[in-house]
């Protein structure tokens, strides 16, 4: 891993944890690793990892288990995709409009296009 300058590292571990709790490399009610692990895979401070770690159980994706670690929640994975759908309807989608208007393209003829990629996949 190759850590951003753009951003405070346990920002860039938080991120990476959702990412996998979202592909489902990480199941929920599964362990995730130790914080002395990752520090350790990762060569970074324990205190780095362990502030990630805990973002992630403030924002209830992770849960602390007295003696056994870090495990993702049930209900973490659909909890991310709705709060990223709605990050994409109010960011994206708005930044998307913006520049097809830019551009001077027909609405109508971007949808038309973004629903034949829909049918390639």
């Amino acid at each position: 891993m190759e850590w951003s300058d753009k951003q405070p590292i346990y920002r860039q571990l938080r991120d990476l944890v959702v990412e996998r709790i979202m592909d489902g490399t990480f199941a929920e009610g599964e362990a995730v690793p130790s914080v002395r692990q990752v520090a350790t895979d990762y060569q970074i401070n324990h205190l780095t990892v362990g502030k990630a770690y805990q973002e992630l159980v403030d924002s209830g994706l992770l849960e602390k288990r007295r003696g056994l670690g870090m495990y993702v929640t049930v209900g973490a994975r659909a909890n991310l995709t709705a709060d990223e759908r709605g990050r994409f309807y109010a960011e994206e989608v708005p930044a998307f409009a913006e520049r097809v208007r830019a551009l001077g393209l027909d609405m109508q003829d971007v949808a038309a296009a973004l629903l034949q990629q829909g049918d390639k996949s």
